[in-house]
């Protein structure tokens, strides 16, 4: 993924339902080392405030249990406060004095920013939370229906038996009709 110079970078990924739950995960700078390195596990998160711009690599891995289908939450979030910086520039080349103004504002951004990986954490954690609930509906309903299957079944079972014990039948072991 490409990264201008100077943006914030914002990575996570969650494994939602299928195999283990869990996957491989890492992540490569563009100056080729490793910032996230290598690790299976169920979910993990990289920030980086500053950047020096290029393209990140981002590996997911499911070698260890490639029979089973997984889905998989990624997130990728670059942003760059450029254009905020440029606008206080201009308002103090104006000789407008706003540090105090700019910093509460500078702290909310950095606020809405934090809200907004929290809202993608929510949902991560909110979509694995369904695909576990369905899961379990299904495993649920499964064994149910095949305890009604085995419970009808075995009640036709000893209908056939307890009236195959009471039958009389109606000749003799001759042959001859019974009176």
């Amino acid at each position: 993924q490409n990264v201008e110079a100077g943006s914030s970078v914002y990575v996570a990924y969650q494994v939602l339902r299928g195999g283990d739950g869990q996957a491989g995960f890492a992540v490569r700078h563009p100056n080729g080392n490793h910032v996230l390195p290598y690790q299976w596990r169920p979910s993990a998160e990289y920030e980086e405030s500053t950047s020096t711009g290029g393209f990140y690599e981002l590996c997911i891995d499911n070698s260890m249990s490639h029979f089973a289908a997984k889905l998989i939450s990624l997130y990728f979030n670059s942003f760059k406060r450029d254009k905020w910086e440029s606008y206080v520039q201009e308002l103090e080349s104006l000789g407008v004095t706003v540090s105090n103004f700019t910093e509460t504002l500078q702290k909310v951004d950095g606020q809405v920013g934090e809200m907004l990986k929290y809202q993608d954490q929510n949902r991560r954690h909110l979509s694995r939370d369904w695909y576990i609930v369905d899961g379990n509906n299904r495993y649920v309903q499964y064994w149910s229906l095949a305890q009604c299957i085995v419970i009808v079944a075995t009640s036709a079972l000893q209908v056939y038996f307890v009236r195959k014990l009471f039958q009389v039948k109606n000749v003799t072991p001759t042959l001859k009709p019974r009176a």
